[in-house]
């Protein structure tokens, strides 16, 4: 405990460093470039913001099994912008006679940052799946848990046939009954809801209708379940 304690404080640590001089750098820039007083404090507030919101959408959407390529491109746009500011800080760039070139693309990223935010912040939000049932093992033998099924109507199950009285009639071959299809398990509103948004996701990329196993499998379903998400697509 105190070792795994000592590595996350040694984490912490080093990311207050990190993040302090990337923050003074990106300050040092700004000011540089023309932006002095309150807007050089601001600049590097925006930038890590957005780094950071970023970095959390992406995660969110690689979790949920969807592309990442927007939040992944305003990581990238983000990232960018603090290594270059740590970059040119580091006597590369006469901070007393900067560029033109840069002075623009300090005084044009509120509003890059601006964009990039309101992007991630509107974008759909993720509902990630939710386990249908928890299995815990006692002696390494799984304890069987019984599912969750509609009752099924008394009027839809087969009723008896009646034997023929030996004595009277002579037994006649009868056809054989069909027995009654498992009832469906009921699926929590949340897990429909995600596997609908993944069939449409499928027919709006491909054209096609989406598999219902391969939803099921996307959903971290049993096999026993394939029936259940075809329901309800």
């Amino acid at each position: 405990m105190r070792a795994q304690l000592a590595r996350v404080d040694a984490v912490i640590v080093q990311a207050v460093i990190a993040g302090a001089l990337s923050f003074s750098h990106l300050h040092d820039l700004a000011e540089a470039a023309g932006q002095g007083g309150w807007k050089a404090w601001a600049y590097p507030v925006s930038v890590d913001l957005l780094l950071v919101a970023a970095w959390r959408r992406m995660r969110e959407q690689q979790r949920a099994g969807q592309q990442a390529g927007g939040p992944r491109l305003w990581f990238l746009i983000a990232l960018a912008a603090s290594l270059g500011a740590n970059i040119a800080t580091a006597g590369l760039l006469d901070l007393d006679d900067v560029p033109a070139s840069l002075r623009v693309v300090v005084a044009g990223w509120p509003a890059v940052a601006f964009f990039g935010g309101t992007l991630l912040a509107h974008a759909p939000r993720i509902v990630e799946s939710l386990p249908v049932a928890v299995i815990p093992e006692t002696d390494g033998e799984p304890v069987p848990v019984q599912a969750v099924v509609d009752a099924p109507d008394r009027d839809a199950l087969p009723k008896p046939v009646a034997e023929p009285d030996p004595d009277t009639e002579s037994p006649t071959p009868s056809a054989p009954v069909a027995a009654p299809a498992a009832p469906a398990v009921t699926l929590p509103p949340a897990l429909i809801d995600r596997a609908q948004a993944l069939a449409e996701q499928h027919r709006a990329t491909t054209g096609l209708a989406a598999d219902p196993d391969d939803v099921r499998a996307r959903l971290g379903l049993p096999p026993s379940m394939t029936a259940s998400v075809a329901a309800h697509l």
